[in-house]
């Protein structure tokens, strides 16, 4: 009787084993897309809803460790919304004008004019290029800090009267016009009842899903990062690497010795002192660099203490993406570096980094050509190919 019992127990085991298995293999081939309609229609094939891109659980090198993702870690349902909203022009009030019009995917999200236009003029500082935002300690945003964290900075320029005009200003509707207006769209009631369970459309739902795809914009594919993860420190000399990019690297993470005039006397040029590797993030505690003009008119602008990391200030093919700085005034590395090489101490300038600042004096590094050229060879080991070209990073529209 026992024997029957248990046999009837196993054969109810296996059949409830067999079900389970059968129910997830139906799951797993079930066509989620079919749900969605309308995101179909709207992307095609540019977004796959039952392969999604991967966002989440990118390869990120060990030796990074900067990150100020805080309470709002990258998903890949997220970052797929935060993309479409990225690049969709209906995002401003006149629908021209989209996130990727100033942040472009070909310039490492940044921008080759000296001022993007918006929907009411241009902007009134360069677009920072985003790649890589994601690690660093300096969690504000904007090159005046005025954001305190990216999930802020994503919508600030949807509410500025000049970028994306949704500003309840000078004759803007305000943002709340902006949740009706995608509220309407059917692709936005979709995405938003696929990301977050309902299809209600919410400020706090689009800031989190743009700050997802922002801080998904990584590049670790370079000369440096084949360099760095088979030596023991950045000190090191890199086996890959050119002796004049060695030199270059050297350069860039040795401080300068000063005389009393603020006139370098051995020492490198001290630039991980604010860029600091391997991130190449901003030091938060960084004051302004010494340029300190306002695009398009006169006076002094002195609240510029943020830049984007050094990484994938050019490309491949050689290319800078330039032009540089808040003000967009310096159009090579070139140029970057000269004005480091000589520091002048504008009247008025309350606020110039100490590092710039030796003894008090404006320095001066006395660089050679050589030394120049060596800094730029190794900055330009800071480039990678992948952000320039992978399709998750592109505009899902079709």
């Amino acid at each position: 009787m026992k024997k029957i019992v248990y046999c009837i127990a196993l054969s109810t085991s296996i059949f409830a084993a067999i079900s389970a298995c059968k129910k997830s293999s139906e799951e797993s081939t079930t066509d989620v897309s079919a749900d969605y309609p309308n995101i179909k229609a709207a992307f095609g094939d540019n977004i796959n809803l039952n392969a999604l891109e991967n966002y989440s659980k990118q390869t990120i090198p060990a030796y990074i460790t900067r990150d100020n993702t805080n309470s709002n870690p990258i998903t890949d349902k997220g970052a797929t919304l935060g993309r479409v909203l990225f690049y969709d022009k209906n995002l401003s009030k006149n629908n021209t004008i989209s996130c990727a019009s100033c942040h472009k995917q070909d310039f490492a999200f940044g921008d080759n004019a000296i001022a993007s236009v918006g929907v009411n003029g241009t902007t009134g500082r360069h677009s920072m290029r985003l790649v890589n935002a994601r690690f660093s300690l300096e969690g504000k945003f904007f090159w005046d800090e005025r954001a305190a964290n990216l999930e802020a900075q994503t919508v600030m320029p949807i509410q500025d009267h000049k970028e994306m005009g949704f500003s309840g200003t000078n004759g803007d509707e305000n943002f709340s016009a902006l949740i009706t207006k995608l509220q309407n769209i059917k692709y936005y009631q979709e995405f938003f009842k696929f990301v977050y369970g309902d299809a209600t459309v919410t400020q706090v739902r689009i800031q989190n899903a743009l700050a997802q795809f922002v801080r998904s914009i990584q590049s670790f594919d370079s000369k440096y990062d084949a360099g760095r993860a088979t030596a023991p420190n950045d000190q090191a000399n890199f086996a890959n690497f050119t002796a004049q990019e060695n030199t270059g690297k050297n350069l860039f993470l040795t401080p300068p010795v000063f005389d009393a005039t603020g006139t370098r006397t051995a020492g490198g040029l001290g630039c991980a002192g604010c860029h600091r590797p391997p991130e190449f993030d901003i030091d938060p505690n960084s004051l302004n660099n010494g340029i300190i003009g306002v695009i398009g008119t006169t006076g002094i602008d002195l609240t510029n203490t943020k830049s984007p990391t050094l990484r994938n200030v050019g490309r491949a093919n050689g290319n800078e993406n330039g032009p540089f700085m808040h003000t967009g005034n310096l159009a090579t590395l070139q140029n970057v570096i000269g004005h480091y090489g000589t520091i002048n101490i504008a009247p008025g300038n309350n606020n110039l980094d100490p590092k710039l600042r030796p003894n008090g004096m404006g320095q001066k590094l006395n660089l050679t050509a050589n030394e120049v050229n060596a800094v730029i060879a190794f900055i330009r080991t800071l480039d990678g190919n992948d952000v320039y070209t992978n399709k998750k990073w592109a505009s899902p529209f079709l």
